[in-house]
């Protein structure tokens, strides 16, 4: 094709206007706009050809490289054919066969003495009477146009594929669209087409009318609608349907996580195992995870199925604090043995002496989902308290917290699949007769974990590399060793309070009876002291801070004016076993109130007394009775003993875990003792619901209406 030449005269297009050429120096040109007389300007000839939008008017296009790479991919004898079609193009709009413009032009394809529409009638002509089938001046025409937006790659005769969507109604099209799009919002389970093409039809016809549209036959429905399912994206199962819908849009940006703790991701997902509760109980236990993404170190908690407000304090606390080494364990695996600077970090921290080969992480920022227990008024307190950012992500997407989500698939390859009642990752794979293998309680189980954790932080992760070392996988140790050069370490030892801090909480009235919630009464001489009175009488509907701990309710800490104070239930000692929230929610549920709330209370004691008395012994339970008592010591209630004398929030050690000086003694103060004589029962004031304080809602806690123990 002949190069663009630019006379006085000629008229040029760049930039979405037309200008008339009207004068030439060199390399420069003096252009006038169209329609202007006295609009001039100079422009750089360079300048010009480097604007894609530059053409001649009325002239040949641009000359452009020929789109080898795309045209490497077809066989010899379409890009021959493509080149030909390239070349009768040319000679078209120029009269010339070759780039260069040289040689005598035909005179069927003389510009000076023909029409464009000679031009392509005689090269349909002659392509025809060459052999050529299906060229009319029609395709000539096309030729040109795929030409010129293009190049020879548009050239190519392509396999299309069916028009099926082109060719379809657009009323049906956009009916099947809609349709689609409504089942993936609201994640319906898959159905057969047919229901696709009755509801296709419904909507048609209340849409246009009945009958105005119709949908065509099954098999052409069908396919229409694999067609348009995807150009949506919406093919596939329901699982990966909704996967697609909940990925952000692309780019995509890969998270750079610099320094321990700066990202942590917290998740809970049921185990893949059975384990043997108490009283012969069968079922899988709740695995909950706090994974360091700069490090891979990973902090868990196993308990029965629910996670509790509370598991996420014993995270936050194992994450911070050193892990003991337990009896039995070989010495390989503490942290003296470890590839730590254990000495340096010893005469930091002392707690580090015994502890196991495990990194002390304080997290900046934690990404959860939105479970109930992760995006709690409680969780984002206690979050704020220790100066952690709490950062929800998006719902139902699974990506934006890859890291954990993949954990826990290792965790059943690593650890689960070799444990008796495996029960794999779906109903398909599991074996006929799990049940009755022989399997592990969940203390034996959860000592297994921490076993198998301590070797997680000796095995080299594919995800962890050094600058220095690029192609050696390094450990979550030895990442961590190599980072605390970097960024330190400051051990935080936690006090009374901060444990608190980490617990539920709710806001609850004070009255002369105490506080009351879950039809239990709690009571102290502190609540009754002259500036909490006080306080009292300015307002008698004022809300004060309770923390609670749902696996031992005999107490709650209230905070006073002086920080915050223990308040035990005033039934606490008529009790003779320890009991959690599964427990007295059975008790509530199963006995019926005939009286007061004072007189339904001490029955409900009588009842809970009778019942632990009962499982305690040998008497037969019923199945919901055991399944109770199965959860309540799964939780680790048998090892918190019964409030007697002195309390304090360090006599429930299933809290701790065994971590290394978690927290600090608390003051023995002699008011710590509850007071006899303060229990007069309830004032007025506490016959009212706390619901109906303030215009009818006033619990500002994070617990549902029918389940308020649970969080």
């Amino acid at each position: 094709m002949s190069r663009p030449v630019v006379t006085i005269g000629s008229w040029v297009r760049f930039g979405g206007c037309e200008r008339a050429v009207v004068g030439l120096e060199g390399s420069r040109l003096w252009l006038r706009e169209l329609g202007g007389e006295e609009s001039f300007g100079v422009f750089s000839m360079p300048d010009l050809l480097s604007d894609p939008s530059f053409e001649l008017v009325s002239g040949p296009p641009r000359l452009s490289v020929p789109q080898m790479g795309l045209l490497s991919t077809l066989s010899d004898d379409e890009r021959l054919r493509a080149f030909a079609v390239e070349r009768h193009v040319r000679e078209v709009e120029t009269g010339h066969a070759s780039p260069c413009g040289n040689g005598p032009v035909r005179a069927e394809y003389d510009p000076r003495t023909t029409t464009l529409a000679q031009r392509e009638q005689a090269k349909a002509d002659e392509l025809a009477a060459a052999g050529w089938r299906g060229v009319s001046r029609t395709t000539v025409r096309r030729w040109r146009a795929r030409y010129r937006e293009g190049g020879v790659w548009a050239l190519v005769s392509k396999r299309r594929g069916s028009g099926r969507v082109s060719r379809s109604d657009a009323r049906l099209v956009e009916g099947v669209r809609a349709l689609l799009a409504v089942e993936a919002d609201r994640s319906r389970s898959r159905g057969w087409k047919k229901r696709m093409l009755r509801e296709a039809q419904w909507w048609l016809d209340s849409r246009y009318g009945p009958g105005v549209v119709r949908v065509p036959p099954q098999s052409t429905f069908n396919k229409l609608v694999g067609r348009v399912e995807a150009e949506l994206g919406l093919g596939g199962t329901v699982g990966q349907r909704r996967a697609r819908s909940s990925r952000p849009k692309p780019p995509f940006i890969p998270t750079v996580v610099l320094r321990p703790g700066e990202l942590v991701m917290l998740d809970s997902t049921p185990l893949d195992v059975l384990v043997a509760f108490h009283d012969g109980v069968v079922g899988r236990p709740e695995l909950t995870i706090a994974l360091d993404v700069a490090t891979r170190s990973v902090w868990a908690v196993l308990r029965a199925a629910g996670t509790k407000l509370t598991d996420v304090a014993v995270l936050l606390a194992q994450m911070m604090t050193p892990m003991t080494m337990r009896p039995g364990w070989p010495q390989p695996l503490s942290m003296a043995a470890s590839v730590i600077p254990f000495e340096r970090l010893v005469a930091v921290d002392a707690r580090l002496k015994d502890a196991a080969a495990r990194p002390v992480i304080v997290p900046e920022t934690v990404v959860v989902d939105h479970g109930k227990v992760f995006v709690s008024p409680a969780t984002q307190a206690a979050c704020a308290s220790l100066g952690i950012s709490l950062q929800p992500a998006p719902p139902g997407n699974g990506p934006a917290k890859g890291h954990v989500e993949r954990t826990f698939g290792t965790f059943n390859s690593q650890f689960c699949q070799y444990l008796p009642g495996y029960t794999g990752s779906n109903v398909s794979e599991r074996g006929s007769k799990v049940e009755q293998e022989a399997l592990w309680s969940l203390e034996e189980l959860q000592e297994l974990l921490e076993v198998f954790l301590v070797h997680w932080h000796h095995r080299p992760h594919e995800g962890l590399r050094h600058p220095m070392m690029p192609k050696k996988a390094l450990t979550p140790n030895e990442m961590w060793a190599a980072l605390l050069p970097v960024v330190g370490y400051v051990p935080v030892p936690l006090g009374s309070d901060d444990f608190v801090e980490l617990l539920p909480v709710r806001w609850q009235v004070i009255t002369d009876g105490g506080i009351r919630f879950d039809y239990r009464t709690y009571d102290h001489a502190c609540l009754h002291k002259e500036e909490v009175s006080q306080e009292r009488a300015r307002s008698r509907k004022v809300l004060w801070e309770v923390h609670y701990n749902p696996y031992d309710p005999a107490r709650i800490w209230v905070r006073l004016p002086g920080g915050f104070r223990e308040v035990p239930w005033i039934y606490a000692t008529a009790v003779s076993r320890p009991f959690t929230h599964h427990v007295w929610e059975h008790i509530c549920r199963v006995t019926e109130r005939t009286g007061s709330r004072e007189e339904h209370e001490e029955k409900l004691v009588l009842e809970l007394d009778t019942f632990l008395k009962r499982a305690a012994g040998k008497a037969k339970l019923s199945k919901t009775e055991r399944r109770v008592i199965a959860k309540s010591r799964a939780s680790g209630a048998e090892r918190v003993p019964v409030p007697a004398g002195e309390l304090d929030v360090l006599s429930a050690p299933t809290l701790s875990f065994g971590l290394a000086g978690l927290f600090s003694e608390p003051a023995f103060e002699d008011d710590t003792v509850p007071d006899e004589e303060d229990d007069d029962g309830l004032s007025d004031d506490g016959d009212e619901d706390l619901r109906d304080v303030a215009d009818g809602s006033c619990v500002l806690d994070d617990t549902q209406e029918d389940d308020l123990w649970l969080p």
